[in-house]
């Protein structure tokens, strides 16, 4: 037994990770951030591919039955690669999931345009997973993606909250919409978005529905768990969390107040 491992380019998996421990906090949780490698976004595929199987390799060295990719990056670039060529070789009974198919399955329930834009990195824009997993889902519907390079050196930098991020934010919404002004929902693909939350909705017209992935990741992981008991069976039910950073582990924990909500005591991993 061991405990499901989070994994995220930086600091943005932590607000997947805070929606899952308030829906499960039962389950053990260890979380790693290459924060050392960061930003993934603009990143090549390939890059981000070995970098991302680098962590899932060690989080499965360290006892994890189960990973979540909680980086839309690497959930786009590495997942399909990683499950289909590497986990028959490593181990066929463990599993690795992404956060762009949970987010995929909720918007046709949603969305009453069909019309719905993605803002993420350019990465996640590039590799157009999103409009391939909302058009296996939901045929009927269009997308529309906007790339925003900017908006996670704001937040990993700590500037999110500048009145001078509010230009950059309305600069992408306002790009998004002028390409397809009947959006109604938009989705914001990338875990770290939530921390400019407020700034988005203050520059999103009345009547546009935003779609922040942390609760819809931790209730499809619910689900999932639910569905098999099997590997719900192999997670161990402590209710401990622990944090890996590959870079100074004392920059890690002063940030993940930020987006933890807590103070947290980090290690320092190499991969």
């Amino acid at each position: 037994m061991g405990p499901i491992g989070i994994f995220d380019s930086g600091y943005g998996g932590l607000t997947v990770l805070r929606q899952i421990r308030h829906l499960m906090p039962q389950y053990d949780y260890l979380y790693l951030g290459d924060n050392a490698r960061a930003p993934y976004g603009t990143r090549s595929f390939e890059v981000v591919y070995q970098f991302t199987l680098q962590a899932v390799r060690r989080l499965f060295e360290l006892g994890c039955p189960l990973v979540i990719l909680a980086c839309n990056t690497a959930s786009a670039k590495a997942l399909r690669n990683i499950q289909q060529r590497d986990l028959p070789q490593i181990d066929p009974s463990r599993r690795v999931l992404g956060v762009i198919r949970p987010t995929a399955e909720c918007v046709g329930d949603i969305t009453h345009t069909r019309h719905i834009g993605i803002m993420a990195t350019p990465g996640t824009i590039r590799s157009q997973t999103y409009d391939i997993e909302i058009q296996k889902l939901h045929p009927d519907i269009h997308v529309t993606g906007q790339a925003c390079p900017l908006w996670v050196p704001l937040i990993e930098n700590m500037e999110h909250l500048s009145p001078g991020a509010d230009y950059f934010v309305r600069k992408y919404i306002d790009q998004l919409l002028q390409r397809d002004p009947e959006i109604d929902t938009i989705i914001l693909g990338c875990t770290h978005y939530p921390l400019l939350l407020e700034k988005i909705r203050r520059h999103t017209p009345t009547g546009i529905r935003l779609i922040s992935q942390g609760p819809y990741v931790a209730r499809s992981l619910q689900d999932y768990l639910s569905r098999h008991p099997d590997m719900a069976e192999r997670l161990s039910q402590n209710g401990v969390s622990n944090f890996l950073t590959t870079e100074q582990p004392q920059a890690f924990a002063e940030s993940t107040a930020t987006f933890l909500g807590e103070t947290v005591e980090a290690h320092n991993i190499t991969l």
